[in-house]
């Protein structure tokens, strides 16, 4: 499966959740990263790299409670009525569509009677309706509260539920979550993920624990 990850961000280069997550996207060769700058754009190419790919993801922070601007010039100029969609369908029919989103606040903020007043799948609703609109199937988003103050262990976490999120069919399947576990002892890229707590001894020991309970909550 080849995934195309759709990234809009108005300081990118400041951001340490995208540094984090580009240099996470390098470790999937089937995962083509793409940084979207507002500019004019190429919409032949543009295409043709909606058209190699299985999953588009869209991902961005929370900007006013919406996405940044670079990212509506994208939908606005290349996902257009009779390409993306229409009568005949369009390039996008049958693939998937997922939304990794980053925010700064807690994610109590977005909880019922919470300080912002909206749920995070309320805000998210317009990206629904693109995905039905086109023939998208949409994944659960994969969200990232305030990146800045996770620990270790949660950016070790995220970094195994983002690559989980480029590849696999349905990233919420246990099954499939199990199965990329034991891929991962296989290739013995255990150490790699070791790496990211710094104890690859205990992150491999953990890693089995994982693929136990998985397996464990499949029997429930």
């Amino acid at each position: 499966m080849h995934t195309l990850i759709a990234v809009a961000h108005p300081h990118i280069a400041r951001s340490n959740t995208q540094s984090f997550l580009k240099e996470t996207a390098a470790l999937e060769p089937t995962a083509t990263w793409h940084e979207l700058d507002g500019a004019t754009l190429n919409l032949a190419a543009e295409r043709k790299q909606l058209l190699a790919s299985d999953r588009i993801v869209l991902q961005f922070p929370l900007y006013w409670y919406s996405a940044p601007a670079a990212l509506w010039n994208w939908l606005d100029q290349v996902w257009v009525k009779n390409v993306v969609y229409g009568p005949d369908d369009g390039l996008l029919q049958g693939k998937s569509l997922g939304l990794v989103v980053s925010y700064s606040e807690p994610p109590r903020d977005y909880d019922l009677g919470g300080k912002v007043g909206l749920s995070m799948q309320e805000i998210l609703r317009p990206f629904a309706a693109i995905a039905k609109r086109c023939g998208l199937q949409l994944l659960s988003p994969l969200l990232i509260p305030q990146f800045d103050r996770m620990t270790e262990q949660e950016r070790a976490q995220l970094l195994v539920a983002y690559r989980q999120y480029l590849t696999l069919a349905d990233p919420s399947s246990q099954r499939e979550q199990a199965a990329w576990f034991e891929q991962q002892l296989r290739q013995n890229d255990a150490e790699l993920l070791a790496d990211t707590l710094a104890d690859q001894q205990d992150k491999l020991l953990d890693l089995r624990a994982t693929v136990s309970q998985l397996r464990a909550g499949e029997e429930e």
